[in-house]
């Protein structure tokens, strides 16, 4: 064990009274962070049969994408439990919606990464395999695991070179964690080459699990109904967007001539924040309505924006829009998943920050499934265009579809890959 990792253990330490003041904090719009409190510091009330298999998805858009392994994985290993842990409420409601009817998955929050926290995660539940999801490189479980000889897996791996240049700086910490994955699950050769430089060892290109996850038929059926409840009318949606954007898409949806009868449709990527992007366009004087207040009823003629304010339903959101603008991505976090909008067979727009989903971004707009905007204004004016070209709207839906489909494979690819080495 480094002095560094150490090092590294005692300052999650330090600010432990300060992330317990930054759960209640956040409890106070969000209810979910007050639950299950005791997880987090590592005791938990219920311990699981042997054999388990452990897969951490920290948050919403590691679930979703850990749905069609999960389950691939419960067929193929029917005597093993798996534990999926987050470290979000939105995260775990979005797993219980997904697996709150399976007996053989349970969920719970996984600790702080201090060393003590962690090698008593570890000796609790025992796991015989722990699968991290995407960019979870957590080096004090990491080091528990490898402690206590439990094999350690990273799949739907991705690394930006933004992330890669961070990561260098730490390098005596996640270099020496990356060197104790035994295998890494990389979505691109571009991220398996940033992660082999990070010091990832055993790194196999099996590509993006979230092209395999199936629009549910329940939520198409959700989104056809809403689709109903808006009528004719031309929708854009603007999907999983993020604090500081809402300002930007107001700004642009105030100043461009658009449709009269155009729905806008926004769902922020955090419920805690449904409340204030209402209050912000109805600041302008714009009706606005909320998806929860209606109730089954028909969207009002003259409604303006439509709030998304439900939790586990933008399969149903997209499916009911004519196309859709993927939030991130306007402001420099990397963008969200344009994978869901692309399987709904939905054109997709989007801004110039998308390095979470690089590849896949450069392949959708190459193959005509997506279109690049500079900025918020621009959003409208293209979208309008589309809007008025329903050829051009129609032939890139087909390619969004056919997208969609052409990147299937990635959990056959990831589970054989477990299967050799586990």
């Amino acid at each position: 064990m480094t002095s560094t990792l150490r090092l590294y253990s005692l300052l999650w330490w330090c600010l432990l009274p300060f992330a317990f003041i930054r759960l209640l904090w956040r409890s106070r719009l969000e209810p979910g962070y007050r639950q299950h409190l005791a997880e987090r510091f590592g005791f938990y009330s219920f311990q699981l049969s042997a054999p388990l298999i452990c897969v951490h998805a920290v948050s919403v858009g590691e679930t979703r994408a850990a749905e069609p392994l999960l389950r691939a994985l419960l067929s193929e290993y029917p005597d093993h439990h798996i534990l999926l842990t987050h470290m979000t409420p939105t995260g775990r409601a979005a797993g219980k919606a997904l697996f709150g009817n399976e007996p053989r998955l349970t969920q719970a929050y996984l600790p702080y990464d201090t060393l003590s926290m962690m090698a008593n995660f570890v000796w609790h539940f025992r796991p015989a395999l722990c699968i991290l999801m995407e960019t979870e490189v957590w080096p004090s479980l990491i080091q528990a695991c490898k402690a206590a000889d439990v094999p350690v897996a990273l799949v739907n791996a991705r690394l930006s070179e933004r992330s890669l240049r961070r990561g260098q700086r730490f390098a005596g910490l996640l270099g020496h964690a990356a060197q104790d994955i035994f295998c890494v699950a990389a979505q691109s050769e571009a991220d398996a080459r940033r992660l082999r430089m990070m010091g990832a060892r055993d790194v196999h290109i099996t590509g993006n699990l979230k092209f395999d996850v199936s629009v549910p038929e329940a939520m198409m059926a959700a989104g056809e109904s809403l689709r109903q409840q808006i009528g004719d009318r031309p929708v854009l949606l603007c999907a999983s967007t993020r604090e500081g954007e809402e300002a930007l898409l107001l700004a642009g949806y105030m100043k461009t001539t658009l449709p009269s009868d155009l729905l806008l449709m926004i769902v922020p990527r955090h419920p805690q924040r449904f409340a204030a992007v209402s209050q912000l366009f109805e600041n302008q004087g714009l009706r606005v309505v909320r998806k929860s207040q209606l109730k089954g009823q028909r969207v009002p003629a003259d409604a303006q924006i439509l709030v998304g304010d439900t939790m586990g339903d933008m399969f149903a959101y997209t499916t009911a829009c004519d196309l859709a603008f993927i939030g991130g991505s306007l402001l420099p976090t990397g963008g969200q998943n344009l994978i869901e909008a692309c399987a709904c067979g939905k054109p997709v727009l989007l801004g110039p920050h998308t390095y979470n989903f690089a590849e896949a971004s450069e392949t959708a707009i190459a193959q005509g499934a997506a279109l690049r905007v500079a900025d918020a204004a621009q959003i409208f004016t293209m979208a309008f265009d589309l809007l008025l070209d329903r050829d051009r709207l129609h032939t890139m839906s087909k390619a969004a579809q056919h997208f969609a489909d052409n990147e299937r494979g990635a959990t056959q690819k990831t589970l054989a890959l477990l299967s050799a080495r586990f």
